[in-house]
């Protein structure tokens, strides 16, 4: 094993498998927040604590996610040049009918206004105007895991420079021990171990409308389990279109094919902390046993899988 103990070196020299590990999330509220974040960043930054409390208590109520985002600096304090006007996104990431809305904020209090039964049922919010290119958050949240920010912000300089508009920094996504790791929207497809090279990978499929199945953590409208079986049927069958559904174990192509996943659960030691500073415990994964192809005809194939 490594001679580094930080959470992230631990677990890739164990060869941790990442699906199945993003969060759940039906909908993403991203506000953009300049500055230093403390380890809750919604109460422990220059946004006024009531407002991060009363976001993340409506956002919460419908099954959607806040995140801070900034655009990288070489140090979180430093604010010249910051505009006065805030930049927020808004995004559902629905199987089949994803989207992404940008909104322009004089005051983030303006964020109350959103309609949040819309945004937790995958409907546009109207609030804002619609992004059709892909948004690549990427954790550097120092205060919540020391690995996000030494692994995340210098893999993510060049990609931003480059992609000013489409590559930002955020608060904690989970999963510090895959750091860098890495949110797509509109899709809500979590990535682990980023690099710039990777990062460009991701966003010109991404803008193909095609999916990345390596270093994918899975997909954040699915439950664990359902990550894993519908990255399993996408690796066997080499499908990337947003064209599969899952849920309870059971993949579904548009085209009328169906799979049956069968994942386990399976320990894999040693001991090792899940964040820097954590106790060390066994992770537990979860292992596909099966990828089974269930009676059913595909309705004709609608063009090219790359």
């Amino acid at each position: 094993m490594t001679g580094d103990v930080r959470c992230a070196a631990l677990s890739q020299s164990c060869g941790e498998p990442q699906a199945g590990t993003a969060p759940t999330a039906a909908g993403w509220i991203c506000l953009e927040q300049p500055g230093a974040w403390g380890r809750e960043a919604l109460t422990g930054s220059r946004l006024d604590p009531r407002l991060g409390v009363e976001l993340q208590r409506r956002a919460g109520a419908v099954g959607a996610r806040v995140l801070l985002i900034r655009r990288p600096g070489r140090h979180a304090d430093d604010r010249r040049g910051t505009s006065p006007v805030r930049r927020a996104y808004l995004a559902a990431g629905t199987p089949g009918g994803s989207w992404l809305e940008r909104v322009d904020l004089v005051a983030p209090e303006q964020l109350l206004e959103l309609d949040f039964a819309a945004l937790g049922g995958a409907r546009p919010t109207g609030l804002g105007r619609p992004v059709s290119g892909p948004l690549l958050l990427v954790c550097t949240h120092g205060r919540r895991d020391a690995c996000c920010a030494l692994r995340g912000r210098p893999a993510m300089a060049g990609l931003a420079a480059a992609h000013p508009e489409a590559v930002w920094e955020c608060s904690h996504t989970s999963g510090h021990r895959f750091a860098p790791t890495g949110v797509l929207l509109p899709t809500g497809y979590h990535y682990a171990r980023l690099d710039p090279v990777f990062g460009e990978h991701l966003l010109r499929r991404a803008a193909e409308g095609r999916v990345v199945v390596e270093r994918c953590r899975g997909r954040s409208a699915y439950l664990p389990v359902d990550q894993v079986a519908e990255l399993a049927v996408r690796e066997q069958t080499g499908e990337t279109r947003d064209v599969l559904t899952a849920a309870g174990g059971y993949v579904r192509h548009v085209d009328g094919r169906v799979w049956r996943v069968r994942c386990l659960r399976r320990d894999l030691p040693p001991a090792r902390p899940a964040s820097c500073g954590a106790a060390p415990s066994v992770p537990v994964v979860l292992v596909v046993v099966e990828v089974q192809r269930l009676a059913g005809v595909a309705r004709g194939r609608q063009g090219g899988r790359r």
